[in-house]
């Protein structure tokens, strides 16, 4: 029994520092995501590439929305944002949920964060958890004049943990001084002088909701000047390589219509055999755009989720 103990003690220690950073469980988050079937976080939020990260910072949102409304997923984007800047961001969805405060259940999520060794208010929370190449997305139910959940001094920790920024359903405050945050973005309802007051973290890597859209831990976030795209991690290859190769076949198709090669019919139908050797001739003088087979270009062109 003595040796039995310190064992048992140990793995409900183990388990808990797993669990604590999540208002879900790592079961649940594997049931939600099971379509993924790459490499996850311990919690189990699915991990997406870096290198997949960084290629979608260079596709158009039009065109990756395109391809998930083509394959069903029509609740990922939403728009109406005041930005920091015209910075895109890429990033991999660790997600929050705020709601309006109540003495009670605010007290007892703030007795059982310090259990589990959490600082500050609520609002700091996620940002504990942060790693490089996640995105914060806040659920902060659109509150403005008190909602502000981020300022100067937050931003720069976000950064510092994740090399990205933020998106807020809610307010931030201190503009003029997160503007001078190099390589720092924000995506927000409005800015506000207010603090936050009178709401709660509610639920940390839970599904939220952001306007119109579904959001799951691990999403692949889009953030652009025109709007934010929330890619499910399992469509994340699928939409980014398409959404790439959109963007080949247009300037492509741009050159060979100017120069008269082709017609835009041509171009905007099921390429002949004819202009895919055209193409891939052309795509080799291009490298800066990347590389494709014969039989790629086949296959993307038989999926037509463009």
């Amino acid at each position: 029994m003595k040796s039995f103990f310190p064992i048992f003690l140990f793995a409900i220690i183990s388990m808990t520092s797993v669990v604590s950073a999540q208002t879900i469980s790592k079961e649940e988050i594997l049931f939600l995501t099971s379509a993924w079937q790459g490499e996850r976080f311990p919690d189990g939020r699915p991990k997406i590439p870096d290198n997949l990260l960084e290629r979608a910072k260079h596709i158009m949102v039009d065109d990756a929305w395109t391809v998930l409304k083509n394959e069903g997923y029509l609740n990922q984007y939403e728009g109406g944002w005041k930005t920091v800047n015209e910075n895109i961001m890429t990033g991999r969805a660790v997600t929050a949920m705020y709601m309006p405060s109540r003495p009670d259940v605010e007290k007892n999520i703030k007795a059982r964060g310090a259990t589990q060794g959490r600082k500050g208010n609520t609002n700091a929370w996620p940002i504990d958890i942060l790693t490089k190449g996640d995105l914060y997305v806040a659920d902060a139910y659109g509150k403005i004049s008190g909602g502000s959940i981020m300022g100067a001094t937050l931003a720069n920790s976000i950064l510092s943990k994740s090399g990205n920024g933020v998106v807020f359903d809610g307010a931030a405050r201190d503009l003029q001084e997160i503007r001078n945050i190099k390589g720092f973005n924000a995506f927000v309802r409005d800015f506000h002088p207010s603090f936050t007051e009178e709401m709660v973290l509610m639920g940390l890597n839970t599904p939220i909701r952001i306007g119109g859209a579904i959001v799951l831990p691990g999403d692949l976030v889009i953030a652009t000047i025109e709007g934010v795209l929330f890619v499910p991690a399992h469509m994340a290859e699928q939409v980014v390589s398409t959404a790439e190769f959109v963007i080949r076949k247009d300037q492509f198709g741009f050159e060979m219509v100017r120069e008269g090669v082709y017609s835009t019919g041509e171009i905007d139908s099921q390429w002949t055999p004819e202009i895919k050797a055209a193409f891939l001739t052309w795509l080799k003088k291009h490298p800066e755009l990347g590389t494709m087979t014969a039989a790629e270009l086949d296959q993307m062109m038989s999926k037509r989720t463009w």
